[in-house]
């Protein structure tokens, strides 16, 4: 078999097979970064991540239906089978190239934007609502307090109602004799939680840009091997030629 026959199918092959993996890998990271949004949407105005963890999950789905498809189309050398395979492959990488300019876009934003809507769900704070379950569990998991630093709250009207305290979710882990007064700040968590957060969702997108950059250029790859088998197949094979032979 010609070289560069054998190898395009073998990289086709590669391809077909890691269309499931790549595709799981996908969800998952999608529906961490939806997860992600869900945790501290209520500090994040602005539903930018969404488009990108969308359009993730939409290749994901994509990836599992049609992996069969170019697993077939490889070992049968269908020229009209390989065709729509690359149809596919393009579509794809496609989208996925759009999912990375809308995640540099998104984290161009998150700094810009995240203060402003923390400050408003803190401001609000009042130990009831909706809002107030949000810096709870913002205060906890990141182990922070206070938008810029604990010596925000002093600014707000829930602080100033309970003498000069903070949020007990503002405590160390552990400090069991925390009160949250803050002229105690050995037994508070005194980094600000909009550092924090943006670190965060910082990450969560570089992790989902290498993941969909990864896949990308095995998707380029497979274009280009979709192109080889089909051209030296009009020009200088005629019938099929399996790829064991």
């Amino acid at each position: 078999m010609d070289c560069g026959i054998f190898t395009s199918k073998t990289v086709l092959l590669f391809l077909s097979l890691v269309f499931w993996a790549a595709g799981a890998v996908l969800a998952y990271v999608g529906a961490y970064v939806i997860k992600s949004n869900d945790n501290f949407g209520s500090f994040i105005q602005d539903k930018y991540t969404l488009v990108p963890a969308a359009i993730i999950i939409g290749v994901s789905v994509v990836m599992f239906i049609f992996g069969l498809v170019g697993c077939c189309a490889t070992l049968r050398e269908s020229k009209v089978g390989l065709s729509f395979f690359f149809l596919i492959i393009m579509a794809i990488f496609a989208a996925e190239v759009a999912a990375l300019v809308f995640s540099f876009i998104y984290k161009g934003k998150i700094n810009a934007d995240l203060e402003r809507s923390m400050s408003e769900v803190f401001v609000h704070y009042d130990g009831q609502t909706t809002e107030t379950k949000a810096v709870h569990y913002l205060q906890t998991q990141l182990q922070c307090c206070g938008v810029m630093n604990y010596t925000s709250w002093s600014n707000t009207t829930w602080s100033n109602s309970h003498n000069n305290t903070v949020p007990l979710s503002c405590c160390k882990n552990g400090t069991s004799q925390c009160t949250g007064r803050m002229d105690q700040p050995d037994l508070l968590n005194t980094q600000g939680c909009e550092r924090k957060l943006d670190q965060l969702l910082q990450d969560v997108l570089s992790y989902a840009m290498l993941v969909i950059l990864g896949v990308a250029i095995i998707k380029f790859f497979g274009m280009l091997s979709v192109c080889v088998i089909t051209c030296k197949t009009d020009n200088r094979r005629s019938g099929y030629q399996p790829l064991y032979a």
